[in-house]
């Protein structure tokens, strides 16, 4: 391997040896590419045309008077497929394409990623299987059933805790025999090395857009960046245009889970320790004799057990916070996004606007200007939110 894929000593790779050819494959790949002016020029054009960027950095007025804050929420919600994960999807799709590849198959929790990597091979012609917890394929029906009818295969995963932790697993076991044929496009910022990296290169547009506009409405960095982190991949795109702006604080926030203040069933780097998922070093929720914890969340997206290994670094040098919304939380969050500027949230993102709201309340953050990424958008959480709401649909 050219490059080691660590973040300080998070990161690298753990994977099994029948792998390592198509890590090997896929990096190189990946470093060719990414500097080729043709791969470029194809992927800016899908990423305008097809995706719908740039997207906007909006000024939330209604919800800043009411906190006392200045509130950007950078739109991806307003991408086609409706969240940050076509992004990344038409990176890897368009990549797999340049190494040819016939299959794209990928995992996915909310729906979002296996949506958007549905709808790129879709467009290039690559046929695309979705693994997906049988919990997920529950509550998330809607984005089942736009995903099939992009022509995609969905394979629920009984296994495990039927989310995205067994969704992935199921993935990684059938790209191990159809390496020959098939790409497995990642959706986050975790996985074995180049994935970390690609994917954050992918999602960086998040990022060098926003501080380009808010330098342009503002004149000035806003004081505070905050995301929602699952396995990363939103927040680490919108902080990449931040981390070298040592004054610009990042806020990366996880899902807590039922309410406790305990968090047993979320917030990785909150209660986690140092261990290996999934290809890679980072933070996850264990036990103590190193069996994965499942994890219990409001958000299909972010209930998962682990974290990108960029994340645990950036934690490790105390340079991004890290902090746990309950599910409560969120759903007021998104209620109150709802009321005040009429945008319905996904439930990921309501965990970071719900955050912001906590934030904005300290009176020592009165007058700040804030950045909060709203990654996604919330039809698809419709259903799961008047089941816990208790209203009938």
């Amino acid at each position: 391997m050219k490059h080691n894929g660590k973040f300080g000593k998070y990161g690298g790779i753990f994977v099994p040896e029948l792998l390592i050819p198509a890590i090997e494959e896929l990096e190189e790949a990946f470093y060719k590419f990414k500097d080729d002016d043709k791969f470029i020029e194809e992927l800016n054009f899908y990423l305008k045309e097809f995706g719908g960027r740039p997207t906007g950095l909006y000024y939330a007025e209604n919800l800043s008077k009411k906190l006392g804050c200045k509130i950007y929420l950078k739109r991806e919600d307003m991408l086609h497929t409706g969240a940050h994960k076509i992004n990344n999807a038409i990176g890897q799709g368009l990549l797999a394409k340049y190494m040819g590849k016939t299959q794209l198959i990928a995992e996915t929790g909310a729906g979002q990623h296996g949506i958007a990597t549905a709808v790129i091979g879709a467009k290039l012609g690559m046929d695309v299987k979705v693994f997906m917890g049988s919990t997920d394929v529950e509550r998330q029906k809607l984005n089942v059933f736009r995903m099939e009818l992009s022509g995609a295969e969905v394979i629920p995963v009984d296994m495990g805790s039927k989310t995205l932790k067994d969704s992935i697993n199921e993935a990684f076991r059938y790209w191990i025999s159809n390496l020959d044929t098939t790409h497995y496009l990642i959706g986050t910022t975790m996985g074995p090395h180049p994935y970390p990296t690609m994917v954050k290169y992918f999602q960086s547009v998040i990022g060098k857009e926003a501080r380009k506009q808010i330098l342009e409405l503002e004149g000035c960095l806003p004081d505070t960046v905050i995301a929602c982190v699952g396995g990363g991949s939103n927040a680490m795109g919108i902080f990449s245009g931040f981390v070298d702006d040592e004054d610009v604080d990042l806020i990366g926030v996880e899902a807590g889970g039922e309410g406790t203040e305990t968090f047993e069933h979320g917030a990785t780097i909150t209660k986690g320790t140092e261990g290996i998922l999934h290809g890679s070093l980072s933070i996850i929720l264990q036990t103590e004799e190193g069996q994965i914890r499942e994890t219990s969340s409001v958000s299909a997206g972010l209930d998962y057990p682990g974290v990108g290994p960029e994340h645990a670094y950036l934690h490790s040098i105390n340079r991004a916070k890290y902090v746990p919304i309950n599910n409560n939380e969120a759903l007021e969050a998104l209620k109150l996004l709802c009321e005040t500027e009429g945008i319905i949230p996904a439930l990921e993102s309501s965990h970071a606007i719900a955050y912001a709201v906590k934030y904005a309340k300290k009176e020592e953050h009165k007058g700040k200007t804030i950045i909060v990424n709203l990654s996604g958008r919330g039809d698809k959480d419709m259903f799961t939110v008047a089941k816990e709401l208790g209203v009938e649909i």
